[in-house]
């Protein structure tokens, strides 16, 4: 079931504003963020329509708004390996799609420059391989974004580390980190067209398979699981002998008798809970929000309400693998 709530970003947010203003009820920016604003809006809407008071439109408020049924978001008819990257694409940028595979950073890390769903960068040569193959699969496409910069781009991924690392501090404000423009606009056009999605996806593929590995090796099943072991890899790279014992004695102490379903939950957040109990202490709890939110189903990820059934069509179901 498709929900638009807090913390909800994109072109359909947009559309609920835009409709929610010409009703009189909305009076804030149509910026596509579901935030405090368009909450109250909706609760209004609501109040007045007589339907349960959540600030959610789902189904029944969205028909009262626009007469018509809601459709489900595309990313739900995807494959599992496409919505595992999505979510923490979602999750790296803290924007809603299409932007999460844009999602563009500078030099505040070390690395350059930062770019895609899953922050490849330039200072660990990850990004370079997508973005050449990019141009040696569509030159006249990347030169139709890249105008009259293209060369510059080229000649940059043909110099040295040193030049390349200098390049990017180049189009940066070196305080913030922001990329300036007209290199910001380009490289976002540049992550919202599907052919360099493919290419994110693609360049993830080891990530998804060391995220099935892990599955199997807990014995964990559902699409919830492997979402929360593809970020595992992605966040944390990996999950070391003393957690993996930590996890084990965890999955000891369950009682014998629980359903299927319930067993899984529980797993989940015990790896969840151990995974960010052994990160360092400034991130652990931001490792904790993220691994919770894969485990539950749903929660709150940098202020961003996530539902991952309803927004990414990611179930407690057996993934198809």
């Amino acid at each position: 079931m498709t929900v638009y709530m807090l913390g909800s970003r994109g072109a359909e947010v947009r559309k609920i504003q835009e409709k929610l203003k010409k009703l009189d009820y909305y009076h804030g920016p149509l910026d596509g963020e579901f935030g405090g604003g368009t909450d109250a809006a909706v609760r209004s809407f609501q109040r007045v329509k007589e339907l349960k008071i959540d600030g959610r439109v789902g189904p029944i408020t969205w028909k009262e708004l626009f007469h018509t049924k809601i459709a489900d978001p595309v990313i739900i008819k995807e494959n599992i390996e496409r919505k595992c990257l999505t979510l923490t694409g979602c999750f790296e940028t803290s924007v809603g799609i299409p932007e999460c595979f844009a999602g563009l950073s500078g030099n505040f890390d070390g690395q350059g420059l930062n770019f895609g769903a899953l922050q490849w960068n330039f200072g660990k040569d990850s990004l370079q391989p997508l973005l050449r193959e990019m141009i040696n699969s569509r030159p006249d496409f990347m030169e139709s974004i890249f105008q009259g910069n293209y060369p510059v781009l080229l000649a940059a991924l043909e110099s040295d580390k040193a030049e390349l690392m200098a390049f990017a501090r180049s189009i940066q404000n070196p305080v913030t980190f922001s990329i300036y423009e007209p290199w910001r606009g380009m490289f976002k056009s540049l992550g919202r067209r599907e052919e360099f999605q493919k290419i994110q996806l693609k360049y993830s593929g080891e990530i998804f398979q060391a995220a099935l590995h892990l599955c199997r090796e807990y014995e964990l099943w559902s699409e919830r699981a492997l979402a929360l072991m593809f970020d595992i890899s992605v966040q944390n790279g990996s999950i070391s002998q003393l957690v993996k014992a930590r996890i084990h004695a965890g999955f000891e102490e369950l009682p014998s008798q629980m359903s299927p379903d319930a067993r899984e939950i529980e797993k989940m957040r015990i790896v969840a809970n151990r995974r960010a109990d052994s990160a360092r202490p400034e991130w652990a709890e931001d490792v904790r929000a993220r691994k919770l939110c894969c485990a539950n189903g749903a929660g709150y990820v940098h202020g961003v309400n996530y539902d991952l059934e309803a927004q990414f069509g990611i179930k407690l179901s057996r993934y198809d693998q």
